[in-house]
């Protein structure tokens, strides 16, 4: 998918930071970014935004006063967004970075993020606010994978056919699969750093990410209002190759070694894509036992909070 981001220059910091925190989607090759630092020099400024933004699937606003103040930003990008949006033909999402008078705006029937539309200036740790909205844009990433593709102009599509998916088998070598791994890994661990800080930045709740190397990390949640068994442990390792643990595998423990292991993920693939299975799943082969990185990485840490008495709600 592609993301058009409008946004006041004032605050291109935020809209670097943002970046940082989407690399996970864009690294899965799930959306790609735009906006006005693209253009090359020489670029006509006015032609190649419009361009972008007739072309993108997603519109960011970033919201802030100077956002608000910008004549370009909300008569320009931000009108013709909301027309596409009405038109059905992309997807608005609000993102409020500080403190402004926004409610009254055509966009404030959308629902905004950060979660209730608080500011991300506003947040304790912002790296929550940040991991939060990563995680509804995965989700409406999701939603529009499964939607139904929109006609093309002139075309028609009969109200009792659904649109055809095609799939495309492909060989799959030892460098696909071990790319497939890292990459794996890398979010795993990115989605583990970020939730252990928004979990530290709750009452009751402590949590410390420690990276080992390259290839390992640890986490460690204290659940403070728990008398006993409030604290939990768990060590990540990408495969050296040495073991026979999984591509990808865990421990209970604080600091694990090696030759230890309370289960793990493999890479697999089929004809048509790559994907990830458990390895203490004994009921190899079936469609809903295929995880992405991301559905991995939240199994794991629904797993991981369960040892220290927490749940997600």
């Amino acid at each position: 998918m592609k993301i058009f981001v409008s946004y006041s220059h004032r605050d291109e910091g935020t809209l670097e930071r943002l970046k940082t925190h989407l690399s996970p989607l864009r690294r899965d090759g799930r959306i790609e970014t735009w906006y006005d630092r693209e253009i090359r020099a020489g670029g006509e400024i006015d032609a190649e935004i419009s361009a972008e933004l007739e072309a993108s699937d997603i519109v960011f606003l970033l919201i802030s006063p100077d956002f608000l103040n910008s004549d370009y930003c909300m008569d320009t990008e931000m009108t013709r967004a909301m027309e596409r949006h009405e038109e059905g033909t992309a997807r608005v999402i609000p993102i409020i970075v500080e403190d402004c008078y926004w409610k009254t705006s055509v966009f404030t029937k959308l629902k905004a993020l950060p979660k209730d539309g608080k500011p991300i200036s506003n947040w304790t740790n912002e790296n929550t606010a940040f991991l939060n909205i990563v995680e509804e844009v995965a989700r409406v990433l999701d939603d529009m994978d499964r939607a139904p593709a929109q006609p093309e102009p002139g075309e028609t599509i009969r109200p009792d056919t659904q649109p055809r998916k095609y799939r495309v088998q492909r060989h799959f070598d030892d460098i696909d699969r071990s790319d497939f791994r890292d990459q794996a890994f890398d979010e795993m661990r990115s989605y583990f750093r970020e939730a252990t800080s928004e979990l530290d930045s709750l009452d009751d709740l402590r949590g410390r990410f420690t990276a080992r190397s390259d290839k390992k990390f640890s986490c460690t949640v204290v659940n403070r209002s728990r008398m006993q068994g409030g604290t939990a442990h768990i060590t990540v390792r990408c495969s050296t190759g040495r073991h026979g643990f999984g591509d990808i595998s865990y421990v209970f423990a604080e600091d694990a070694g090696d030759n230890t292991s309370n289960g793990g993920f493999n890479v697999e693939n089929d004809e048509y894509e790559i994907f990830l299975t458990a390895t203490m799943n004994f009921m190899r082969g079936n469609e809903e036992d295929r995880m992405t990185p991301h559905q991995a990485a939240e199994s794991l840490w629904t797993e991981f909070l369960e040892q220290a008495g927490v749940s997600l709600a």
